[in-house]
C-alpha cells in the first residue's frame, strides 16, 4: 500500500466517499474546471444508440468510430472499476459569432483559438493518474477525445451536466464549453448523480445550424455537420454546404454559442487555452497564402495543424467564394495553381462565385492541362 493511503487509514479517512472528494479535490486543484465520478459501465445505454448512428451512416468517413470499443469501453480497461469525469472550460470572452460577418476573415471555433488542449488536458490527467496511483495504489489510464471513449455519456453520468439537444454536454455552470477527459481507475468509487436535462422546450441550437446537421432533437448527421465536414473528411465538399460553410475555416460555434445555459458561463482563465491573436478572425487572403512550412508555424501549437495545409486551404477557399469580395479573386487565381487537387478543385468554385467572365477565361486556359477528376468536375459546373 502506498504511503499516502496508509496515512489515510490511519486518519480514518480512507473511505470511499473520502477518496472520491479527495480526488475531486486535487482535479480541481490541477486546474480542471469540473469533475465527476461514473461506475465503469455508465456509458453502456448509450452504445445502443450509437449502433443506431453507425447504421444510418451518420458518422460519416469516420470509420475509427466503428471500433468495437466504442460499445464496450471497459475493454480498453478491464481492470478499471470507475471512471473520474473531467471538464476544461473554454468560455469565450466575447461571442464568437461576431466574425461570421467579417466575410473577408476566417472563423475558427472557440476551442481551436488557443493551444491544443488534447496535449494540455492530457498532460494534467496523468498528473491526476500518477497522484492516484502513489496514493491509493491503485491502476489508471487516461483518455482525451481521441481515444474510443463515450466521453459526452459518461461525463453526464458522473453529474457535469447533460447531453443537450444539440448532442454537446451542457453545464449549468460552464453552459456549452466544457471540454472532456477521463481517467480510468481501479479504485471503485462512489459515483455521482447525474444532472437532469434542462433543455426544455428551447430548440435554438438546432434552429441556428447552417447545414440542417440535426434531424431530431439529439441526433447528430455528422455528415451535414460543419466542424466534421472542415476538420473530418477529407476531399471536396458537396456543393449543397459550401455556401453554408460561410467563412468558417476550422470547426463551427454556433450551436454551442446560442445555448441559453451559456448565461451562466465564465470566460476561461487557463491562460494556455486563451486564444491566440494570430487565430481570432485572420484575413482569409494571409491564410490562402501559406505554404507546408508556414502553415505548421501558424499552427504550431494549435489543434488545427491535425488537418494539414491543403485541407486547411481548401476551406479558406470555399469561405473566400462565400466572401463576396471582388478584391479576393487575384488571391483565388494564385489558387488555380496550387499543387493540392483540393485546393484547386474549389479555388475553381470561389471563382465562379466571386467572378464569372474570369471563371470563363481561365476555364479556357486551363480545363484541357488538368489531370485531376475532382478538379475538371468544378470546370463543368456552370457557374
Amino acid at each position: 500500500m502506498a504511503a499516502g493511503a496508509a496515512s489515510l487509514l490511519r486518519r480514518g479517512d480512507s473511505t470511499p466517499a473520502a477518496i472520491a472528494a479527495s480526488i475531486r479535490d486535487r482535479a480541481l486543484g490541477l486546474g480542471f474546471s469540473a469533475v465527476g465520478i461514473a461506475h465503469r459501465n455508465a456509458a453502456d445505454a448509450a452504445a445502443t444508440h450509437l449502433g443506431e448512428f453507425f447504421a444510418a451512416g451518420r458518422h460519416g468517413t469516420m470509420a475509427w468510430m466503428e471500433r468495437a470499443e466504442r460499445t464496450a469501453p471497459a475493454t480498453l480497461f478491464p481492470a478499471a472499476r470507475s471512471v473520474i469525469a473531467v471538464g476544461v472550460n473554454v468560455g469565450p470572452a466575447e461571442d464568437p459569432l461576431t466574425v461570421l460577418a467579417q466575410r473577408t476573415r476566417g472563423a475558427i471555433a472557440t476551442y481551436a483559438r488557443g493551444r491544443d488542449y488534447h496535449n494540455l488536458v492530457r498532460a494534467k490527467l496523468k498528473r491526476l493518474a500518477r497522484w492516484l496511483g502513489a496514493t491509493y495504489a491503485c491502476d489508471a489510464k487516461v483518455f482525451v477525445d481521441t481515444a474510443p471513449v463515450l466521453e459526452k455519456p459518461l461525463a453526464a453520468a458522473a453529474g457535469l451536466g447533460w447531453q443537450g439537444k444539440h448532442t454537446n454536454l451542457v453545464s449549468r455552470e460552464f453552459g456549452s464549453w466544457l471540454l472532456l477527459g477521463e481517467v480510468f481507475t481501479t479504485l471503485d468509487l462512489p459515483a455521482d448523480a447525474p444532472v437532469d436535462d434542462a433543455c426544455g422546450t428551447c430548440s435554438r441550437c438546432l434552429d441556428v445550424c447552417p447545414t440542417s446537421a440535426f434531424p431530431a432533437p439529439y441526433q447528430l448527421d455528422a455528415r451535414r455537420c460543419i466542424s466534421y465536414l472542415t476538420i473530418e473528411h477529407a476531399g471536396t465538399i458537396a456543393p449543397e454546404f459550401r455556401a453554408p460553410m460561410g467563412n468558417r475555416i476550422f470547426g463551427c460555434d454556433d450551436c454551442l454559442a446560442v445555448c441559453p445555459w451559456n448565461k451562466y458561463a465564465q470566460a476561461a482563465h487557463d491562460s494556455a487555452l486563451l486564444p491566440r491573436e494570430s487565430l481570432t478572425a485572420p484575413l482569409l487572403a494571409d491564410l490562402a497564402g501559406l505554404n507546408d512550412a508556414q502553415f505548421r508555424a501558424f499552427a504550431s501549437t494549435s489543434t488545427i495543424k491535425r488537418i494539414g495545409r491543403d485541407q486547411f486551404v481548401r476551406n479558406v477557399a470555399i469561405a473566400i467564394g462565400n466572401s463576396g469580395a471582388a478584391a479576393l479573386v487575384p488571391v483565388v487565381l494564385r489558387l488555380l495553381g496550387d499543387a493540392a487537387p483540393v485546393v484547386r478543385a474549389m479555388a475553381v468554385w470561389a471563382l465562379a462565385r466571386l467572378d464569372a467572365p474570369a471563371w470563363q477565361s481561365q476555364r479556357a486556359a486551363r480545363y484541357a492541362a488538368e489531370a485531376d477528376a475532382d478538379v475538371r468536375a468544378e470546370w463543368d459546373r456552370t457557374p
